[in-house]
């Protein structure tokens, strides 16, 4: 099984950027797929940014052209640029895996709960002020 450590969220005023990291830790024979998930308070969890295992992105609409998602694989971290930050971007952020059945996988970035994917970090917060 891996880990997820998520790190680097903070405060900043609108416009501002932020770049989130998910260590990735621990054993596991399977592929996996990897993304960037938020819950702002009293809403559901939804995807950000998603890269399957061929490292192929998506975005969710409200991210497209402001957030960057990567991975550095000698490092095994993922990283979510966010750029031209909102106040509306104000959530908790989470790293989840979802291992794959076969050689190849996506995570969703749509119909998300605790279920669909396998591994969740403990999460970092990001406050955006305006």
């Amino acid at each position: 099984q891996v880990q997820l450590a998520e790190s680097g969220g903070g405060a900043v005023q609108a416009g501002g950027s932020l770049r989130l990291s998910c260590e990735v830790s621990g054993y596991t024979s399977n592929s996996y797929c990897l993304g960037w998930y938020r819950q702002a308070p009293g809403k559901g969890r939804e995807g950000v940014a998603v890269i399957d295992t061929d490292v192929t992105p998506s975005y969710e609409d409200f991210a497209k052209g402001r957030f960057t998602i990567s991975k550095d694989n000698a490092k095994n971290v993922l990283y979510l640029q966010m750029n031209s930050l909102k106040p509306e971007d104000t959530a908790m952020y989470y790293c989840a895996a979802r291992y794959c059945s076969g050689d190849y996988c996506f995570c969703p970035l749509r119909g998300v709960t605790d279920s669909v994917l396998d591994e969740w970090g403990q999460g970092t917060q990001v406050t955006v002020s305006s």
